[in-house]
């Protein structure tokens, strides 16, 4: 992606309906739209705003070819008349080509999330849950499936998967998404799977805790312990992995099972001690310290879906319709996706506040984010 061919980037993308261009093209509409949450903009209103002034409306017209602004109703407009799924199926594209040939070392984490605002919209219906699958080791989102209610959204990641290129990959997911049919898929897709079994598979759970805990057992498995200090909390997780599975009951129903593990972490904080135990099958023979740090990457969606509420206000977005928050919520995951992969490219430290914030400041860094 470059600023020479973002506009060109969303001409694949269709409409609900004919529109002809007039002054202004669905392309450079949603182009204006990525262009402002690159700035941190939270919201339509404040991107309308920021393109109607005078040195930014020049710098689009130089730099991107866009020379009318719309007004801030019909950029409402253009937004709904996207078709969602060809916006995803674009940004999927773009994505894809970020994965490497040796997939080896590439995890995918998947997790939904609820925009909270709609709950309770009338024109919307059911609140929208969305679910989303990141490329973990670049921040990257992959993929996005909308389901009507978090009730349904194992069916609706077992459909994302089928969508997805996962060969080589390994695959995490939470508790709620630990099926039997999603390892199956996975697995078809000649990817592996690393599945928490804590809570939503109770005879696995047992099973694998009961193995983990017996003295005997867990001393010939591989171990793994870390310690780390977050702000008043001292953190330490220890790690069990074995490839010993053959005895475990109902092995044959969980395709190419060939790890267990099991992660305890140790909270300390004024004093006081707290633990938790979380349990684990793999399609993948893991190393306790390969354990560690693949579920780990679990939280890598989590901390996406905090940017979009914490930098967007994602969760505080008042417009009632559910094909523009749909279209929002992709937009703002690419424009992160942005952002995370130009950090990877100039190995930078900087927090993505502070480079939205460059962003807003000085129109060139839009330039520098976007370039190859």
């Amino acid at each position: 992606m470059d600023r020479k061919t973002l506009t060109d980037f969303f001409e694949e993308v269709e409409t609900t309906e004919e529109y002809n261009g007039y002054f202004c093209s669905i392309a450079e509409a949603i182009s204006i739209v990525v262009l402002g949450i690159l700035c941190g903009l939270k919201n339509v209103s404040q991107i309308h705003q920021w393109a109607e002034s005078e040195r930014v409306s020049g710098f689009l017209k130089e730099k991107f070819g866009i020379s009318h602004i719309p007004c801030y109703y019909w950029l409402l407009v253009l937004l709904k008349m996207v078709k969602t799924d060809t916006l995803n199926q674009c940004l999927m594209r773009w994505a894809a080509q970020f994965l490497p040939e040796d997939r080896s070392q590439t995890t995918i984490s998947l997790d939904g999330k609820t925009i909270r605002s709609t709950t309770g919209m009338k024109h919307i219906g059911s609140p929208l849950h969305i679910i989303s699958a990141q490329i973990c080791e670049l921040g990257i989102t992959l993929a996005s499936e909308t389901v009507s209610t978090k009730s349904n959204e194992i069916p609706a990641v077992q459909e994302l998967l089928k969508k997805m290129d996962v060969e080589g990959c390994l695959v995490v997911a939470d508790v709620l998404n630990c099926q039997q049919k999603t390892a199956g898929i996975i697995v078809k897709g000649k990817g592996d799977y690393l599945l928490d079994a804590k809570g939503n598979q109770p005879n696995l759970e047992r099973e694998i805790s009961e193995y983990v805990q017996g003295d005997t057992l867990r001393k010939g498995m591989d171990c793994e312990r870390r310690t780390e200090k977050n702000r008043d909390r001292v953190e330490t997780r220890t790690a069990y992995s074995t490839g010993d599975t053959a005895w475990l009951y109902g092995k044959e129903k969980w395709e190419n099972l060939n790890c267990i593990g099991a992660i305890k972490t140790e909270f300390e904080k004024d004093g006081r001690k707290t633990e938790e135990w979380h349990y684990y099958i793999s399609s993948r023979k893991l190393s306790a310290a390969e354990l560690l740090q693949h579920a780990r990457m679990e939280w890598a969606v989590e901390t996406m879906h905090w940017l979009l509420d914490v930098h967007y206000g994602e969760d505080y977005c008042r417009i009632e319709n559910r094909t523009i928050q749909q279209n929002l919520n992709l937009l703002r995951k690419f424009s992160i996706s942005l952002l995370k992969q130009y950090k990877v490219r100039i190995s930078s430290k900087r927090a993505i506040s502070k480079i939205m914030l460059d962003c807003l400041l000085e129109s060139s860094k839009i330039c520098e984010v976007l370039e190859n």
